[in-house]
């Protein structure tokens, strides 16, 4: 006998939609707090003088960016595991609370700020996100299950979750990290982090059996999958395609060459421990290891998916060469946590006057205000109907939102005691998710009418808009002398530039997991999901891998020169894509 909740009880909704999605909301929002809060600032901070009232490390940026790279890189690798234990082992929402609570004692672990702390922050903070990031998005599937028609606005009011948080912790965590203290910084991240894992675990009397383990699942869901998998296995058994010992041999190559490059890289620049530093054919910094992997993934994707069904190959290999145009996108769009901060710092003129301090107040009003002013609405929906069924939830969501409002009317009630203002370096990150929340429902009217263009025009728009936004950096910093290490230059070149940037992300962004369900058969997208999370990973990698070189650049060819190869490279790459369109269109046999 089912004992399935009804999610979609119109006594339990809250605008439209069950409860639950809002736990989720708030949930996914802390995480998202603390995530860009602590990665706003890591850099800036491990860079800074050490020196000051508020000093940092005095870390190369080779070294910074090394380490942040590799924490990015593994946190597109780790999902793969924590999302294949929440489905087999543990259940989805075990493994969001594990998550959430390795992240907490991540951030807190950065917030004692010495080097030891700061590796166990970090790997804490990998091994959280593993558990945490596949799984939300897996109990909204489960909750809307049969109600297909309301999913596209879960997901709406889901990633308005995102970025809402997004934008707070860059804001907030910014903000006490460069005035008050980066210890404060990193706590404050840990804290909501804390908080969203609380809120979670009180309000599970929400969610019924939806992401128990799976010997707990509902047993009527437990039977349609079972019939789904026993049906998919008859019907695909034939063209099965089981890897061959060169398969395997290819995978070690890979795995063993990446494993080298991934664990010397950050040891060499940073403890200057060179045991795996093998300089080949004059390629240092073990760059040949990085370069073997990408041979050897390449091959591996050429003799399998050639053993395909010939649809199903074709299908395969254009998303193939859509992950491989990803891989670039990210490396250039990432520039934002590493090379982008730096420029921010030492060459943009922060430091406003006079009517330019006031109007930038009254503008930092406005953004910080009414966002939250939303959000709080949104949270005294949830209060309405939901205080009674989880009083202890609401009441941990109401108290974090209370920090909220007094840490935000204590930076605004300092700004505005000031005459003059030094815009934190932070401060411009958050143009990203204001872009996005403002411009994402225009995009979605453009992909849902007869006017949404195919996938190579969608690659083409995505990269050339970064490209463009890369150019206003170029074109700002052209008279920056070759080597200096500081300029005044207008803060209007990075406000256009994240403008630009996130243009070019709506464009492409959505596009890999929408032409992986579009292209890929069931029983290869799992697969083809890690082949994509790992063309993230790597282009986050090599985002830092590069800008790890922006002052050797700067120093050699000049501050320009650096931003125009992140001009280049992907507007060359976007005229690619629109040339490829014949054959994608060919190779995707008519998905659109």
């Amino acid at each position: 006998m089912s004992s399935k909740i009804d999610f979609f009880d119109k006594k339990g909704m809250v605008l439209g939609h069950p409860a639950g999605l809002f736990v989720l909301f708030f949930t996914e929002m802390w995480e998202r707090f603390s995530y860009y809060g602590m990665r706003a600032i890591l850099v800036i901070f491990l860079t800074g003088a050490i020196v000051g009232d508020n000093p940092g490390w005095g870390w190369s940026t080779p070294a910074a960016l090394s380490l942040l790279g590799t924490y990015a890189l593994f946190v597109y690798l780790t999902p793969l595991i924590g999302g294949w234990l929440a489905d087999n082992k543990i259940g989805y929402r075990m493994a969001v609370v594990i998550g959430a609570l390795l992240m907490t004692l991540g951030h807190a672990s950065m917030a004692i700020e010495t080097p030891t702390f700061l590796y166990i922050g970090i790997a804490f903070l990998i091994l959280g996100n593993g558990f945490f990031k596949p799984n939300m998005t897996s109990i909204i599937s489960k909750m809307y299950e049969g109600h297909n028609e309301k999913k596209d606005g879960a997901y709406n009011l889901f990633y308005m979750g995102v970025n809402a948080g997004a934008f707070l912790g860059i804001m907030l965590c910014g903000w006490v990290g460069e005035k008050v203290g980066w210890s404060y910084g990193f706590g404050l991240a840990g804290i909501f982090m804390f908080f969203g894992m609380l809120q979670f675990v009180f309000a599970q009397p929400l969610f019924g059996k939806i992401g128990g383990k799976p010997s707990e699942r509902d047993s009527d869901e437990v039977a349609i999958e079972t019939e789904s998998e026993s049906l998919k296995e008859k019907v695909t058994e034939e063209k099965r395609n089981p890897f061959l010992i060169i398969d395997y041999i290819l995978v070690a190559v890979f795995s063993v060459s990446a494993l080298i490059f991934i664990i010397n890289d950050p040891l060499s620049k940073i403890g200057e421990i060179n045991t795996l530093n093998f300089t080949v054919f004059g390629m240092p910094d073990s760059l040949f290891f990085a370069l073997l992997a990408a041979i050897a993934f390449i091959l591996l994707l050429i003799v399998r998916i050639p053993r395909y069904v010939k649809i199903e190959r074709d299908r395969m290999i254009a998303f193939a060469i859509f992950c491989i145009f990803t891989v670039f996108f990210w490396a250039a769009f990432e520039q934002a946590a590493g090379s982008l901060p730096l420029y921010t710092r030492d060459y943009t003129n922060r430091l406003l006057e006079g009517n330019g301090a006031a109007i930038f107040k009254i503008v930092d009003l406005l953004v910080t205000v009414v966002p939250l002013i939303i959000i709080t609405y949104v949270l005294y929906a949830l209060f309405a109907k939901t205080f009674k069924k989880i009083g202890k939830s609401n009441l941990i969501l109401g108290f974090s939102f209370l920090i909220i409002w007094a840490i935000v009317i204590y930076k605004l009630y300092v700004e505005f005691q000031s005459s003059e203002t030094e815009v934190p370096v932070t401060w411009f990150a958050i143009l990203n998710s204001l872009y996005i929340i403002t411009f994402a429902p225009l995009f979605t009217k453009w992909w849902d009418s007869k006017y949404n263009p195919p996938a190579s025009v969608k690659y083409f728009l995505g990269l050339f808009l970064l490209g463009v936004g890369f150019a206003f950096l170029a074109f700002g910093a052209w008279n920056v002398p070759v080597g200096a290490e500081s300029a005044k230059l207008s803060m209007v070149w990075l406000v256009l530039a994240y403008l630009f940037h996130t243009l070019g992300e709506l464009c492409l962004s959505p596009m890999g997991l929408s032409y992986l369900s579009k292209l890929i058969p069931a029983r290869m997208v799992a697969f083809m999901f890690g082949v994509y999370y790992l063309a993230i990973a790597i282009g986050n990698k090599l985002a830092h891998y590069v800008g790890g070189d922006i002052e050797k650049i700067t120093n050699e060819q000049g501050l320009s020169y650096f931003f125009l190869i992140f001009t280049v490279i992907p507007i060359g790459l976007g005229l690619l894509a629109l040339l490829l369109h014949p054959l994608l269109k060919r190779l995707m046999h008519g998905v659109r």
